[in-house]
This record gives structure tokens, sequence and C-alpha cells, in this order.
């Protein structure tokens, strides 16, 4: 039997969101004040006044834009190396090792960005479905390749990723309504399996 995961990475997998880990974690000074300069924006964001794509740009690239690929890299790799395993529900970490690798194609789907999610894809063995960061000649501009993968993006890259691949069998995961239309489009929708 052929099947497919998808599993959302951040509070599915994870215990904490990464993005506020990892933007905190790649330079503290900047990230307090810049938190602060956008406390009035996700104030917005939570009362539905303003959209998740431009205030989540707005602050990765108050702190990541004009760093280099290869800076970013290697901070991304540091902070893998400081918070794998601890950071992965060990529930998830089980269910994932017992998967049979032979008959199934796995997916970390995720809103997050490529920069610091890739290694946790890497170690968990899964393709990476992701916000995708800019780069120009080897320095990040602030700005996604294409869409915020989140909500029905999430879907349409998957399918984008599959490229018409038949399963027998597809399962999702994940633990809000930015995954609720790869939970219904799957055979089998799993919301907080892991908490």
């Amino acid at each position: 039997m052929k099947k497919l995961y998808c599993f959302d990475f951040d509070g599915t997998l994870t215990y904490k969101d990464t993005m506020f880990m990892y933007l905190k974690f790649y330079d503290s000074t900047k990230y307090r004040i810049q938190f602060l300069r956008h406390v009035p924006l996700f104030i917005l964001l939570k009362l539905k006044l303003a959209e998740t794509e431009k205030v989540k740009k707005s602050f990765i690239g108050s702190i990541l834009k004009g760093q280099t690929q290869e800076k970013i890299e290697m901070k991304s790799k540091q902070f893998f190396e400081l918070h794998y395993p601890k950071i992965v529900r060990e529930n998830a970490l089980d269910f994932i090792k017992n998967i049979d690798r032979n008959n199934t194609q796995s997916l970390l789907v995720t809103a997050s960005l490529d920069i610091w999610v890739k290694p946790f894809a890497e170690e968990l063995k899964m393709e990476l479905v992701s916000t995708r960061a800019e780069f120009k000649n080897g320095i990040f501009t602030g700005n996604f390749v294409g869409k915020n993968c989140n909500g029905k993006e999430k879907l349409v890259r998957i399918k984008e990723e599959i490229n018409n691949s038949k399963y027998d069998k597809i399962i999702a995961f994940g633990d809000t309504s930015g995954d609720r239309a790869m939970l219904k489009w799957a055979n089998e929708g799993h919301y907080q399996f892991f908490h």
C-alpha cells in the first residue's frame, strides 16, 4: 500500500512556533526591537485587520533582510543543533521513526521559511514544502518566492510536489485553521494528533 504523509511542522510536530524562536536566536537585540515595533501589526493580525503574509514578511525582513545566504544557513544549522530533538514532540518522533520508508512518501508542509526548517526536514527524512525565502546574489531580499505556504496554498504546493502521483492513502496532520484545507483533502486528516 502506497501512502503519502503530510505533516504540518509548527505546533503539530513541535512544541513551539519556530519562527519567533529562530529570529530571536539569529539576532536577539534586533529581534526585541523589531518585535516591539511590530506589536501594533500583530494586534491587527489577531483582529483579522491585517494580512498574515504581509506582517510575516515585514517581521522576518526586519531582522534577516540583507543577510547573506551563507550566514543564514550557518545560523539555521546551529539553531537545529541546539533545539533538535527536544523541540519535537516525542510521540511525533516515535511515529515518524516507524514509518515504512519503502512504501511511503513524507512531506513536511509548513508556513515557516525553508531557511530554518530545512535541517529538520533532512533529519526527519522528509521532502520540504514550505514558504521559500528569496535570495539575490546570495543576499536575502526580505521577500518570499511565491506565496506564504499556509491555508489553501498548502494544498496547492502539495499537489505541485506530488505531481499527479497516485497513493492508496493520504494521511495529513495539522493543528490550526491553516491546515484545514490539507486535512480535508486527505483520506485521513488528524487534528492535534500528537498533542
